[in-house]
């Protein structure tokens, strides 16, 4: 069985470089447009790993990532943090709960493409150890 992808951005053009990636890597991906969708998706399809964008629409990354890890039904899931600002910020993200932090780059789309790959097979690797709740 595939492992499915929550993919939350709102670039076009990230997310589909980035999905055809993902699925050339053999993953099923699933993905939303805001904040607020990607929290709805989340809770219905509880995907076992979420990257997420943190300029997002409607409700900011950093909103979403909070509200993921606060939620009994969806807090087990990883998330990686997608981002065009650098790592200036990846402290306080991975202290927020997320598992990894991606720089994004429309100009070098090869080395980000690869760098997001390593970056999901690593932390699905580290989550296969850890059991998710059943309710």
């Amino acid at each position: 069985m595939r492992m499915k992808i929550l993919l939350i951005e709102d670039s076009k053009f990230q997310r589909i470089a980035n999905e055809r990636a993902l699925v050339k890597g053999g993953y099923s991906v699933i993905h939303a447009g805001d904040g607020e969708e990607g929290l709805r998706v989340a809770r219905k399809d509880i995907p076992d790993l979420i990257l997420l964008d943190m300029m997002l629409p409607k409700v900011s990354g950093l909103d979403v990532l909070r509200a993921l890890k606060s939620d009994m039904l969806v807090k087990h899931i990883p998330v990686i943090v997608l981002s065009g600002l650098g790592q200036a910020n990846e402290v306080k993200l991975m202290s927020e709960g997320a598992a990894a932090f991606v720089t994004k780059s429309e100009k070098s789309f090869e080395n980000s493409s690869s760098a997001l790959i390593q970056a999901v097979e690593s932390v699905l690797t580290q989550s296969k150890n850890i059991v998710a709740p059943t309710f």
